[in-house]
């Protein structure tokens, strides 16, 4: 199947249902696919040929999902572009997929004219919201094309890619992971299930569309079940409760900080928020006590778990939020998901061991980098590097990265265990912890804090918070208060520099740490 005839179907189905909802302007089936055929119309006008690439530099509205869904009708694959980027690294992302097109929003006509002149592939500028002598105009460009249905030379769909969506690992330059149609359809009848979708559902996008969060587990599954999406630039804390009780919003998916922000900032009681039928948050650092508050307040919120790679993978059923809290859930219907050791074979119940993923829910390989591909994938799984555990019911426990563990006293510590210790805490905004070479135990660990507003601690303090609820070896050594954490586009702690900051302050910095970018 085509991922782009989804919205061609609900058209003739439904074609006065709203598919749309952006800035509080409702675009029904029937407009959203006639604005998408014309969009693929101006994209073979362009020379646009089946496997061609476009980049995508747009906050989230109507016209990021006019392109997910026009590229997929067309043959063309969709490269997602992180709007916090810095300016190297779209000049990359474009050139290493080789893009021939850049969408882009107005809001970032100096980025785009500043890498323009440094010199990318892309030779066609697509501009939503302004016009340049070297852009079209987006509106105006597909104002007067036609609106019927593309007839294109050759088919496309299944294997066929539609997404190179590219993950900003923590070191070393960003992967372009190949995403077919197939995997896409997989990824959608998974989400049916686990969130029970209807046509009548109404699903708020509180994630970036140029994330796998926001496109393919928020988006892409209510466009394939004809519900409605509602979405925005970006959503305040606020702004959720608002526009949960407006459009009646049955189900949220958004990211742990956001839940957690919308708890401190906001008092739940007063909106009417019946409609929220499931809430689903995901990421190894979910601090138990916040699915706790939320259970407390009547809202049922659970846990997923995927990769860029594989999207879903996991999945907690909401009826076992409360009884099986920390966990991340089952594997999803449509997948085969395992917990091997370091031989590969089938890890014990609670024993700590690697997840792969095998199935039509897998990427297909990373752009350009088959040593790569091959290293992640192998004899047709793919192993995610994420250490988990599995109980005797089949529940998933997420322990941490792979890379990110550190050995103390001869043990292995995981730092996302200790961090959503420190995240419960009531005085502490965000927290990190990463392993450092220590005389005495070979590894110790080190706490970087970001304390809330107006919140003070002492390093005493902030170690003796663990005491007694973790074991004595997994407990840092050492404790250093920061303004922020050094995050990637994509929102992942850049240990390597938090790791390189403390050993410069400590005045033993190698220089293996000193050479490294993060």
């Amino acid at each position: 199947m085509n991922v782009g005839t989804w919205v061609t179907r609900w058209a003739s189905l439904r074609p006065r249902k709203p598919a749309l909802i952006h800035e509080e302007r409702a675009l029904t089936y029937l407009e959203l696919n006639e604005r998408v055929n014309r969009l693929v119309d101006l994209f073979l006008r362009l020379g646009l040929k089946k496997g061609d690439r476009v980049g995508v530099l747009l906050n989230n509205c109507n016209q990021y999902m006019e392109g997910f869904l026009g590229l997929s009708k067309a043959g063309g694959i969709l490269v997602p572009l992180n709007t916090r980027l810095a300016e190297p690294e779209p000049i990359y992302i474009l050139n290493d997929s080789g893009a021939s097109i850049l969408v882009f929003g107005g809001e970032f006509t100096d980025l785009v004219n500043s890498i323009k002149k440094q010199g990318i592939t892309a030779k066609t500028y697509l501009c939503v919201g302004a016009a340049f002598p070297w852009a079209l105009d987006y509106e105006k460009s597909i104002g007067e094309l036609s609106s019927q249905e593309p007839e294109l030379v050759e088919p496309v769909g299944g294997e066929d890619p539609h997404i190179l969506m590219y993950t900003s690992g923590t070191t070393g330059l960003p992967k372009g992971v190949i995403l077919s149609h197939r995997k896409t359809f997989f990824n959608v009848l998974n989400a049916d299930i686990y969130y029970g979708l209807t046509p009548d559902d109404v699903v708020l996008i509180s994630r970036a569309l140029f994330h796998s969060g926001g496109l393919l587990v928020e988006a892409a599954p209510i466009l394939y079940k004809g519900g409605t999406m509602v979405m925005k630039k970006r959503f305040r804390p606020l702004e959720i409760l608002e526009a949960v009780e407006r459009y009646r919003v049955s189900v949220l998916e958004a990211p742990a900080t956001l839940f957690k922000f919308i708890l401190e900032q906001c008092d739940l009681r007063a909106y009417d928020l019946s409609s929220l039928r499931c809430c689903f948050t995901g990421g190894e650092r979910v601090p138990p006590s916040l699915l706790k508050d939320y259970q407390q307040q009547g809202i049922p919120l659970s846990q997923i778990y995927g990769q860029t790679e594989t999207s879903t993978i996991t999945w907690l059923p909401l009826e076992e939020a409360s009884r099986k809290r920390g966990s991340v859930g089952i594997p999803v219907f449509h997948g085969d998901v395992r917990i091997v050791d370091k031989q590969g074979k089938l890890a014990k119940t609670g024993e700590i061991g690697e997840i792969v993923v095998n199935g039509y829910i897998t990427m297909s390989g990373y752009w350009g980098k088959p040593d790569l591909t091959a290293q992640t994938i192998r004899e047709g799984w793919l192993h995610t590097g994420d250490l988990a555990t599995m109980d005797e019911e089949g529940f998933v426990y997420i322990v941490d990265r792979e890379k990110d563990m550190y050995i103390s006293g001869g043990e292995n510590v995981y730092p996302a265990e200790v961090e959503k210790l420190y995240l419960d805490n009531p005085k502490i905004l965000n927290a990190a912890v990463v392993g450092v070479q220590d005389e005495r135990w070979g590894e110790v660990g080190v706490v970087f804090i970001v304390l809330k507003e107006g919140e003070s601690m002492t390093d005493d303090e902030a170690l003796r918070f663990c005491d007694g609820k973790i074991a004595r070896y997994k407990m840092p050594k050492h404790v250093r208060f920061v303004k922020d954490l050094p995050m990637t586009a994509a929102q992942k702690i850049m240990r390597n520099r938090l790791r390189q900051a403390y050993l410069e302050t400590a005045g033993k910095l190698p220089e293996s740490l000193n050479q490294s970018s993060g």
